[in-house]
């Protein structure tokens, strides 16, 4: 006897057929590989379809366009950093020090975001990263920073501290003055302890 066919809550997402899936997993992984092989800007749907084995109509059908691929797999390498964030080990991950944790997450996020540079601007014209993504890691600062005592308005102390880690903040500083990383850090770190009074 077929198992029962269940559709979804009102509040959630259409459960997604197996095939479906396995051909989303099939090109996310494909992506993937040739962004490491050939680089982000190198990447078509076209090659993506054909080192899935998937006809190309199929990429379309799922992302849409090569900037909702591109957001797909950017999305994926998100989901790693937040699940060491959330869960991984210290300083990042939790159990460290609150001061400790929001430099080791200010130093993990400028690293991400440059070695992620070309995916996040081919995921978006902005060259900004999803409102989800973004969402979390405001939360995270804003819950460090309230661990720490900090007095003021949360929220935008928060985004204070994430805009020079983001790629359009990025991009200037380093054109401008052709920033090394250290002093990058060295800058936010500096700033931190200016919001913080560390």
């Amino acid at each position: 006897m077929p198992e029962p066919l269940l559709l979804p809550m009102a509040d959630q997402p259409p459960v997604e057929r197996a095939d479906a899936a396995r051909n989303r997993e099939a090109l996310l992984c494909a992506a993937r590989r040739l962004i490491e092989e050939r680089g982000v800007g190198c990447v078509t749907m076209e090659a993506v379809a054909a080192a899935a084995g998937v006809g190309k109509g199929t990429v379309f059908r799922r992302f849409e366009s090569r900037e909702g691929l591109m957001a797909a797999v950017l999305d994926f390498s998100e989901t790693a950093w937040q699940a060491s964030v959330i869960s991984g080990p210290t300083p990042l991950g939790p159990g460290a020090d609150p001061w400790d944790r929001l430099i080791a997450f200010g130093r993990s996020r400028l690293e991400t975001t440059l070695l992620h540079a070309d995916l996040i601007r081919a995921a978006g014209a902005t060259g900004s990263r999803a409102a989800g993504a973004y969402s979390f890691a405001a939360l995270h600062v804003r819950h460090l920073l309230a661990q720490l005592g900090v007095d003021g308005d949360l929220p935008v102390l928060a985004t204070a501290l994430l805009a020079p880690l983001e790629i359009p903040i990025l991009e200037q500083q380093m054109s401008l003055g052709g920033f090394p990383v250290e002093r990058l850090m060295a800058g936010w770190e500096d700033l931190a302890r200016r919001i913080t009074g560390r």
